[in-house]
């Protein structure tokens, strides 16, 4: 009978291990009379002292940018390429094809060309710095935008120029030049140019 009991408590015991435990009864095995006349066992009872979680929030200084936008309701030329894709593409539907950018300074931010390659459309911009800086922590948006007719494919939005500081916009890629994106562009048909 205590052979039995033992790999119960070292489970026990085992599994308890990493808290912290205090015992309230001690241990107790069933005595055996000769005649087979037992009396009942008594298990150690334990108290258990979980780890105890509370989550609050505090207030803590962080730097942010401050964006300055202004919204004024301007008329504005907007690009707009029709193109005749060829059927296996399926149908083509309006598609503004817009880039963008929080800049700290004075900045101009061009789409210059649109290319079509077998699966998806190129976007390739120009982010160029053109003034003073803003004041402390203020931030400005420039964007651009481009309409094309275009059936349901990638579009891959490339910014030639240095990322802007904190631009945590993931949806463009910035580079150094166009070379970085030549091979891409390699099997590549312009749809739109700026020039």
């Amino acid at each position: 009978m205590t052979f039995r009991m033992l790999p119960l408590l070292t489970l026990l015991l085992f599994s308890l291990s990493s808290c912290d435990v205090d015992q309230t009864e001690s241990t107790e095995l069933p005595e055996v009379d000769v005649d087979v006349d037992t009396e009942a066992g008594n298990l150690p009872e334990f108290d258990v002292d979980w780890a105890d979680v509370d989550v609050t929030t505090t207030t803590r200084m962080v730097e942010v940018p401050k964006i300055r936008v202004e919204m004024v309701e301007e008329p504005v030329e907007v690009p707009v390429v029709n193109v005749d894709w060829p059927s296996d593409y399926g149908d083509s539907e309006e598609t503004t094809l817009m880039v963008e950018a929080d800049v700290d300074q004075e900045s101009n931010l061009e789409i210059e060309d649109v290319y079509a390659t077998a699966n998806r459309i190129v976007v390739l911009a120009r982010l160029t710095t053109e003034g003073r800086e803003l004041s402390d922590g203020e931030m400005m948006r420039v964007t651009d935008q481009v309409v094309v007719n275009a059936p349901d494919m990638d579009v891959r939005y490339y910014i030639i120029g240095d990322r802007p500081e904190g631009m945590t916009n993931s949806r463009y890629r910035y580079i150094a030049d166009r070379s970085d994106i030549a091979d891409m562009m390699e099997n590549g048909r312009s749809i739109y140019s700026r020039n």
